[in-house]
């Protein structure tokens, strides 16, 4: 019997850092299992360089990886949202659409490597930082098994990811979308 594929959205508002390196490093880490996707609530319609970097450092695939709304997945025809994860405050505040099917939520709040000040090297660390906290959350999640859980021990632990920090670029909220 082929295991099921849950899809996984990544919002933020910009679409443009981190929740571009939560799809990608969740594309590669549950490739078996999972699916991802990212969007914005005003995307900048580009990806940040350093991002593209640090993935390409780390050897995370970058094709196809593109800046675009949150309209995408609200659309006819758009993969149906299993998990949705917000990874920045200001977007875990935003009202979001009302995504059919009702998807378990969680808020993952990391810092915003895109504003980082200083020098390239400074900014590429904390682009890392960003990405090794987000990798750690993503290898918690993968080990879950959803389809053995229910609907509130699931979403409990989600939440206890979203809440752990790793390394000290985590957000500071604990808010759901």
């Amino acid at each position: 019997m082929a295991q099921r594929i849950y899809n996984v959205l990544f919002l933020c508002t910009g679409n443009s850092a981190r929740s571009i390196v939560a799809e990608a490093l969740l594309n590669r880490l549950g490739q078996e299992r999972f699916r991802a996707f990212s969007a914005g609530s005003h995307p900048k319609g580009e990806v940040h360089p350093l991002a593209l970097r640090v993935l390409r450092e780390r050897g995370f695939p970058i094709e196809g990886l593109r800046s675009k709304s949150w309209d995408e997945f609200e659309r006819d025809g758009a993969p149906a949202m299993d998990f949705i994860f917000t990874v920045c405050d200001k977007a875990a505040g935003e009202a979001c659409p009302v995504w059919p099917g009702k998807p378990m939520t969680a808020h993952w709040g990391v810092a915003d490597p895109a504003a980082a000040e200083g020098t390239e090297l400074e900014r590429v660390r904390v682009f890392d930082q960003v990405a090794r906290d987000l990798e750690t959350r993503i290898r918690l999640f993968t080990a879950l098994r959803p389809e053995e859980l229910d609907r509130t021990s699931l979403k409990q632990r989600l939440d206890e990811i979203g809440r752990s920090r790793f390394g000290g670029a985590a957000g500071s909220s604990s808010k759901s979308p």
